[in-house]
């Protein structure tokens, strides 16, 4: 299996294969393209068609945009991004129809071992840098709004489950502040 292969059914994978680092840096030039550019600029649409290939109708992300592949994200019709969306697609994100971003949001599929032992960098033979690494896909339902700041879970999300994470955030900034 390939690397590639790995990282996208969740297993651990080498996050310096040249085939992914080649992906990765397509994308991280691709997202600088399109954020360098007003949100009126034609030229907007091409570089999305081609850093996000599997989207639906009249999308719009406002920029400054992140994407670790972009490839690996589906976004639905009807999507709306403010500024600042990151998403880090080492598994698939899938984003549904009508879903609304406010700003300063990230989705975030990488996950690393949790011992230090095995999350530390290593170094093979040849003097390549490598951590292991492994991914969860991410899927957020139709009709969602993740409202605010910062979203970065490995599960399902529909309408009612955000708006219970968005209650427990609530409830824990309430208990900080006491």
């Amino acid at each position: 299996m390939t690397e590639k292969g790995k990282m996208l059914a969740g297993k651990i994978y080498d996050s310096s294969d040249k085939e992914l680092a080649e992906l990765r840096t397509k994308a991280h030039k691709l997202s600088q393209q399109y954020s360098s550019l007003y949100e009126d600029d034609e030229r907007r649409k091409a570089i999305l068609d081609e850093l996000l290939p599997d989207h639906g109708e009249g999308f719009f992300l406002q920029g400054p945009v992140y994407f670790d592949y972009g490839v690996f994200t589906k976004f639905g019709s009807g999507c709306y991004a403010n500024f600042n969306l990151t998403v880090l697609d080492t598994c698939p994100v899938t984003i549904g129809d009508n879903v609304f971003f406010g700003p300063n949001c990230t989705i975030a599929t990488p996950v690393h071992p949790f011992r230090w032992q095995e999350r530390n960098m290593k170094k093979k033979s040849d003097g390549t840098v490598y951590d292991d690494e492994y991914g969860k896909p991410i899927t957020i339902h139709s009709n969602c709004w993740i409202a605010r700041a910062v979203l970065s879970v490995q599960e399902a999300l529909s309408p009612v489950t955000y708006r219970q994470i968005l209650l427990r955030q609530e409830i824990h900034a309430e208990l900080s502040v006491r």
